[in-house]
């Protein structure tokens, strides 16, 4: 008993929640349906709940794909003239590989990375949903970050040496961005300003030690690409393997070089030969469309189940109406970037949804023809009907994984929303329904 009203609690407060993150502080209807038509606009309350370290708030703005909202385009040309014809091609998928990390490192999704060759020039085509600053996107994914550590050298040793950044520091350590493991972003205890913490693997912890044990009261110079990051005085030999780099970085520019040298060094230069702005090719009307044709289906759907099951039906269309609201909450709070391609993926969870409960109700159906009571038909019922139920969303969500690790973009944001689409539906046939229906049969 306790159990059960711990349940239904549940239930009732994630519906709540769920509608206060998933509607829109104002939702306005409009169609036009022959002779009749149809305009309104209904407003919410704008809600904005702290309690303790939990806040709800129903003004979370929802993720759109470049289809959807617009963002940047690039064109990146790979400079191939320093690597020998039979690596060329490794190179230029390498430099591909290294673009896509850094995007998905940076937090980007339903992004286009693709390869494009063009007469004896190769090029990677990048979409990049939500930046509008096309600035920003190339610093992002055109850097090389080469990260090379040099020490103090002689006087002499800066008179040979040509004129350049480099050049009052002219001993070469060995140690570069091959050594790194990992990096982040921390703050330092004392000033509270970013910085970049480095960790070195074996190798380079020992080249480390060995570089600061014999520069002791010197500079040790960190460059990444021709640029200074940081000079810091050496004050004592440094093991472990761990160094940071300190400058006058803001919050997001500390990020990003984070992410750059995580994501590794690219294999050959790119250059940019054509950026833009892409606006929404289908926007807000598509969105409109698109939701509007899932309302229809929701309609259909629910229709149908209270034809064929009646008063099963009904609960099973609650238990819907839930799941729409749960999934919708999840896309906003993950967040997910949609794409017309994952609304696609929502829209086809919802009726894999409905699957679940017609199993489930005709097992039910059948256990009362066979003379069981109520309660002993809804057990067996869901008992029975569980494991086909299991077996089929197993080999969909197989299917999802395949998706998102062989595809790309688009392909991948259709099988986020749909393994998403169907984990919720799982929850909410063998809980929300099971449980309403005990609630109804009690």
């Amino acid at each position: 008993m306790k159990y059960f009203g711990f349940r239904l609690w549940f239930i009732a407060i994630l519906f709540v929640l769920s509608a206060i993150v998933s509607l829109p502080k104002e939702l306005r209807m409009q169609f036009t349906l022959g002779p009749l038509t149809f305009d309104r606009t209904i407003s919410g309350p704008a809600l904005n709940v702290s309690v303790g370290p939990l806040q709800i708030r129903n003004d979370l703005n929802g993720r759109y794909g470049l289809d959807l909202s617009g963002g940047t385009h690039l064109v990146l040309e790979a400079d191939l003239s320093g690597i020998s014809s039979t690596d060329q091609e490794k190179a230029f998928d390498s430099a591909r590989d290294v673009v896509e990390r850094r995007i998905n490192l940076y937090g980007l999704t339903e992004s286009v990375v693709q390869k494009a060759n063009i007469g004896s020039s190769k090029r990677i085509i990048v979409e990049m949903p939500g930046i509008d600053d096309a600035n920003q996107a190339i610093e992002l994914v055109g850097r090389t970050a080469q990260l090379t550590f040099f020490e103090e050298g002689t006087k002499s040793a800066q008179i040979a040496t040509p004129s350049s950044a480099k050049s009052i520091w002219s001993s070469p350590t060995g140690l570069s961005g091959k050594h790194l493991k990992r990096s982040e972003v921390t703050f330092d205890q004392n000033t509270g300003k970013p910085e970049v913490s480095l960790e070195f693997d074996s190798e380079g912890a020992t080249l480390f030690e060995e570089i600061t044990k014999r520069s002791v009261g010197k500079t040790l110079a960190i460059f990444l690409d021709e640029e200074l990051l940081s000079a810091p005085q050496v004050n004592t030999a440094i093991s472990g393997g761990r160094a940071v780099i300190q400058g006058s970085f803001s919050a997001d520019e500390a990020k990003q070089l984070s992410i750059a040298l995580n994501a590794g060094a690219l294999p050959v230069p790119l250059k940019v030969i054509e950026q833009r702005n892409v606006g929404a090719t289908l926007g807000v009307s598509s969105v409109t469309k698109s939701l509007f044709a899932g309302m229809i289906g929701l309609f259909i759907v629910g229709t149908f189940m209270i034809i064929q099951y009646g008063l099963l039906g009904l609960i099973a269309d609650i238990a819907l109406i839930l799941y729409t609201l749960t999934v919708f909450a999840l896309f906003k709070m993950i967040p997910v970037t949609l794409t017309l391609a994952g609304i696609t993926g929502f829209i086809l969870s919802i009726g894999m949804a409905v699957d679940a409960n017609i199993l489930i109700f005709e097992r039910i159906k059948e256990e009362l023809r066979w003379g069981k009571d109520y309660q002993t038909a809804l057990r067996l019922g869901f008992d029975r009907a569980f494991p086909s139920i299991r077996d089929s969303n197993a080999s969909s969500l197989i299917t999802c994984a395949i998706l998102y690790w062989f595809g790309t973009g688009v392909v991948r944001g259709f099988a986020v929303t749909l393994a998403i689409g169907i984990l919720v539906s799982l929850f909410s046939a063998i809980t929300v329904t099971r449980t309403l229906l005990r609630l109804l049969y009690r």
